[in-house]
Order: structure tokens, then sequence, then C-alpha cells
């Protein structure tokens, strides 16, 4: 095969994947879900549950025992910490799985309040969908437009508007129609590839997994149907190979002697045996005898799988090492120009020095500059900031002390994404999306 041809096959073994994603197995939809105080999300995803058969009769039985009023309290099903059913808030990421024949759904109740900016970010970073809940009374409030933002930020390729309590507002097709107005023409400042907005009542049941009879003139499907149907294989990157090496395979046993491989998610691309690959940081070329996946060989490895990749040469790999394709290697750089999302106490400023985690790949670094602090709220760059506060978004230039292997957060989530560490306490304090340079 000639590099002149690579392009062409490359995007063939992608096309290729895509339908092997699709109908390989039961596609997986990882979902994140925010809202406002109060605006029910922890009572839709309890609907969800309760209504696609997820909970237990016993488990039914204890919320129906502990709901106070005329009906069950669906929200106690994810409402689990004492504090949250204290207050009626949620307070943690809480994650929930549940199935349907056609779908299996990953969800991330995430919380509404300001002070939980950090904790959304890591409940959406690798959400395929995200849901962000509007209270119909009151329409888009401050943290609506704060969670579109954040998972436009996030490069979450699909957003669900759920307008929520719409029989509270006698199922008014106005309210509804002037919340999605608002909302479309706010997400035309943001990156929102792909947006729905849906009229539901949580409390009642209304358009979340049947058609409301209450809503005749929405024309749309329920939530549940737009989640099992919404097409999530090809927002997967299988043009830029990327597989960071997490372990190197040596078996010790006399019938493996000979056997060494790298073991590690792809993170991007597709993967053959035959096919030439190039080894980071030594830039080395090589090509793929096997991979190796759970259960025996494999023809072929696309994201998320995790396999054991075998060369044909003999060469120094390790962890934290990049296999890609030669003439389409990620940028190998110690300059990370970033946003930041800052997650501790003690706020983050110039000089400051951290541990990077990118992929299985670790060093440290120092924060050479902060360009901006963002109002997530206003999308204003405040630029005379002299520091990231807890929760705080901004711009940060930093500095490693060895290169790492790195693409545009919006090209691949996978490689252009990495958390901040701090080294005293080996603590996670920063989250970060990796930006062109300027």
């Amino acid at each position: 095969m000639t590099s002149a041809e690579a392009p062409i096959d490359v995007h063939s073994a992608a096309a290729e994947a895509a339908a092997e994603i699709a109908h390989a197995r039961k596609d997986i939809l990882r979902i994140a879900t925010a809202g406002s105080v109060d605006d029910g999300k922890s009572t839709l995803i309890g609907r969800l549950l309760y209504d696609s058969k997820a909970v237990f009769e016993d488990q039914y039985a204890a919320i129906e025992r502990a709901s106070r009023g005329d009906y069950v309290d669906l929200a106690l099903l994810t409402d689990g910490l004492r504090a949250e059913r204290e207050q009626g808030i949620t307070i943690d990421v809480a994650y929930r799985y549940f199935s349907t024949p056609r779908r299996t759904f990953i969800l991330a109740d995430t919380p509404g309040h300001v002070q939980y900016t950090r904790n959304m970010v890591t409940g959406a970073s690798t959400a395929d969908l995200a849901i962000v809940l509007v209270d119909a009374r009151k329409g888009m409030v401050e943290q609506s437009r704060r969670h579109a933002f954040l998972a436009s930020l996030l490069r979450v390729p699909h957003l669900v508007v759920a307008v929520n309590k719409m029989d509270l507002v006698d199922w008014s097709e106005d309210v509804f129609e002037g919340i999605r107005d608002e909302f479309t023409a706010f997400a035309t400042k943001l990156e929102v590839p792909d947006l729905t907005v849906v009229p539901i009542s949580a409390l009642q049941g209304d358009n979340v997994v049947t058609r409301s009879t209450n809503m005749p003139w929405y024309e749309g499907t329920s939530l549940l149907h737009h989640l099992e149907h919404v097409h999530v294989a090809s927002d997967r990157n299988l043009v830029d190979t990327r597989f960071p090496v997490q372990y190197v395979v040596r078996p010790q046993s006399d019938a493996f002697h000979d056997y060494r491989g790298y073991a590690g998610r792809v993170g991007a691309g597709v993967l053959r045996p035959g096919d030439e690959v190039q080894v980071l940081p030594s830039g080395l070329t090589t090509t793929i005898t096997a991979i190796d996946g759970p259960n025996g060989p494999v023809e072929a490895a696309f994201p998320p799988m995790s396999v054991t990749v075998r060369l044909a040469d003999d060469l120094d790999v390790s962890r934290g090492d990049m296999i890609c394709r030669p003439h389409n290697a990620p940028q190998v750089t110690q300059d990370l120009d970033a946003l930041v999302c800052w997650m501790a106490d003690a706020p983050l400023t110039p000089r400051m020095r951290l541990a990077v985690k990118h992929t299985t790949r670790t060093v440290r670094a120092m924060v050479k500059e902060l360009q901006y602090r963002l109002d997530v709220n206003t999308l204003h760059r405040e630029t005379d900031a002299t520091g990231l506060g807890l929760n705080d978004i901004g711009r940060v230039r930093l500095r490693t002390t060895q290169p790492l292997f790195v693409d545009d957060y919006h090209r691949n989530r996978v490689t252009g994404r990495f958390i901040l560490i701090d080294e005293a306490t080996n603590a996670t304090v920063g989250a970060g999306m990796l930006t062109p340079a300027g």
C-alpha cells in the first residue's frame, strides 16, 4: 500500500468499523443530565428507570413507603445520600444503568447547583448525549445557559432540552414554543451539532417513555424513543488512529515465551493486522502482526475496544507510548493550551507546579500563564483574572517536562483531554480540554 492510497483505505476501514459498531453488539449510550434545582432531574431518571422496568419490586415498595404526599416519589431512586434526601437536592454524580431491547444506557445524574460545576464536567466529559431540564413555569434561567454551555464546551455531540412540568402550565403549546425558540436562539451561539426539544411531565410520565395524550400538538417522539434511536456510532473518530499503550504483556510461561503484546484501549481510528504503524515518542515504524481481544484474536479494533496489539519488530515500547499511523500522527509537544475547569479549594495560579495525566502518560508541568477566566453565564472573558477558584473555567498555558501526544479536543475527546493532579496529595484538582494555540 502506498502512502497516497492510505487515506482512502483509512476511510474505508472507518466506514466498515462504524457498521461493526452498529451491528456487532447492542449500543451503549452514555447520558449526562443537568438542570437547575427542583427542575425534576431525579424524578425524570426515576421515571425512566421505573417505566423501562429497571426497578425491582422491593425497591419500588421501599420508596413508596418513604414517599411523602399522594404520589410515589421516584426521585428517591436516585437521590441516595441522606443529605440529598434531607435537602431535596442532588449533590454527587450518581450513575444509573438501565436497558431496553434496543440499547443499554449509562446515565450520570449531575448536580444543578452552581457550586457543583466540577461535578457536571466530570459527568459530561464522556457523555454521548446531555439532557438539560427546564422548568416550564420558569423558562430558561441562568443555570440552563450554564449547563448548555458546559455541554457544548465538553463537545457532547447531542443535546436534548426536556421542558418539564408541562402539567403545571396546562400543557400549553405557547409556553413550550417560547422556551424552545429561546433555547434554540441561544444554542446558535454555541457549537451544538444536534439539538432536540421535548415537552414532558416527569411526575406523571407524559412523553417520557410513551407519547402523551395531553399534548396532541406535539408531533415529535417520546424522550426514551429519541434516546433509543439517536445515532452515535458516527460520533466516534474512526480516521485518526490513536492507541495509548497501557501495559506491556509478557506472560511468564513456556508456552508463550515469545509473546510480547501492548495492551490498551483504542482511543480513535481502526487497527487491523497488516497495518503499518508508528510508535511515539521514538518515531519508529513497524507492522501489526495480530490483535488479541478478551476472547481471542480479532480482525479489527476500534473505539472503545480494549485489546492487545502485537508488532512485527521488537521495538522499545512502554506504558505511555502511543501507536498511530505514520502519516497521521498526533502533535508531539511540551506546551499545552487548554480550557481548564478547576476543582480544588486552593486556587490555580501562574508558576504553580502540577502533574498532568494524559491518556496513559503522566508528566510534571508548570502553569506558564493564565490567559483569562471565563464567565460561563455571560461567556465573557475576564483577562485580568489572577487565578482560578473552585469551579472556575479559564484558558491556561502549561509547560510539561516531557512531550505529550495530543490532538485538539474538538477533534478527539480522548487525546484532547487531561487531568491535573496535586503531587503532594495525589488529588485530582483540574480537568483540561486542549484548544488550538492563539
